[in-house]
């Protein structure tokens, strides 16, 4: 089964994604300027959140680090290993995620940033430990090499993988691990409408200066904030045969399936990348989403539904929100009409003061949580 998510959600004032000048980043599409919000902004913000820890247990979520070398000395430790073996072994566990088992010479980190599940650092730990137990002596300790330990890892290809794994997979250059292929497709979010890029111009006053000495020393800071306000389009599309494929050697991973999608639909809907957030407090839910479920595995992103960015009509009482939903709904209607796709349930909502929906074959849930309980029902 095919799950192709798309959502709308209109943001006030925020930076949620910076590029490299600090700016918020920015794309052509339909020939004018948009706001864009990268697909590894929107994946990190909903992997790392709460929300959906809470939902499917912290345990099933990965750790995408450097600091493998960090992770497998608290292992060591835990396993009884002295910390004179475990700061002689740091270096060596830096070799970790190169082929060639060179060890970093600038600090305890990995040269490759690498998605770990649990099951992958006791694997490293397992085999470290095995190794310093036919050592006698710290100089034989100091005598293991890192690529001799990689290459001691077995098994990566029936280790479990976590869940935020196979969703957004892992691509890796050690045979201690192995490759994952996303079952998830992301895209870059797009602002409906053109976007104006705007500056704050801010000062930051000394407290404990008043009066005369104030206007003589000024302001202890001065700066400036780029930031814009959109409407963005979110798409992403998920293979659930691809995911059960990559979960096959977890324990209950169809259990973990059925509670997971819904869980990531609802983290979809109320995360929000953290970017600047102290600074403008840019949270807002969706104020539409569909959802359309496929057993034929045609994906199709409705994002030419704003190639003419979206305006507000104050002759029509259109506001950006209800434009964007109407060229949305209008998008789906011309894709169903044109192309005949089959689709075995499509799952609409947005907020009731809309009141707008596509006139094909959908159901229409009055709340998040009846879409998530339809969801979950297709499921079964």
């Amino acid at each position: 089964m095919l799950y192709e998510i798309h959502m709308l959600k209109n943001y006030p004032p925020t930076n949620l994604n910076r590029d490299d000048s600090g700016a918020p980043k920015s794309c052509q599409f339909g020939g004018t300027n948009r706001g864009r919000i990268s697909s590894q902004c929107l994946k990190r913000s909903w992997r790392t959140s709460p929300l959906l820890a809470q939902a499917i247990g912290a345990e099933h979520l990965g750790t995408r680090t450097r600091r493998l070398p960090d992770l497998v000395a608290e292992k060591l430790e835990e396993m009884g290993v002295s910390q004179e073996y475990i700061q002689e072994l740091l270096p060596k566990l830096s070799g970790f995620g190169n082929k060639d088992g060179k060890e970093n010479k600038e600090g305890n980190y990995t040269a490759q940033v690498i998605f770990y599940a649990p099951e992958d650092i006791q694997a490293v730990a397992d085999v470290v430990k095995e190794k310093l137990d036919a050592c006698e002596t710290l100089k034989q300790v100091k005598a293991l090499k890192a690529k001799d330990l990689q290459e001691a890892v077995k098994g990566a290809e029936v280790r479990p993988v976590t869940l935020d794994m196979a969703l957004f997979g892992r691509m890796v250059t050690s045979n201690a691990f192995r490759d994952v292929e996303a079952s998830m497709q992301v895209a870059h979010a797009i602002s409906t409408n053109q976007m104006n890029l705007e500056s704050d111009y801010f000062t930051a006053m000394d407290d404990l200066l008043s009066g005369a000495t104030m206007e003589e020393m000024g302001a202890a800071i001065i700066g400036d904030t780029d930031y814009n306000s959109s409407c963005y389009y979110l798409y992403a599309s998920l293979d659930t045969e691809i995911l059960r494929k990559n979960l096959k050697d977890t324990p209950d991973a169809e259990a973990l399936i059925q509670k997971a999608i819904p869980a990531l639909i609802r983290t979809m809907a109320l995360s929000n990348p953290s970017g600047k957030q102290n600074s403008f407090a840019g949270n807002v839910l969706p104020s539409a989403i569909l959802i359309e479920c496929k057993e034929e595995k045609v994906p199709v992103s409705m994002v030419n539904a704003f190639v003419n960015p979206v305006k507000p009509n104050e002759k029509n009482g259109h506001d950006l929100v209800r434009g964007s939903i109407l060229r949305l709904a209008e998008q789906v209607e011309s894709v169903q009409n044109c192309y005949g796709l089959t689709v075995d349930k499509r799952l609409w909502f947005c907020q009731d003061i809309y009141d707008i929906q596509p006139q094909c074959d959908t159901t229409v849930c009055a709340s998040l949580p009846e879409l998530l309980e339809q969801v979950a029902d297709t499921l079964q």
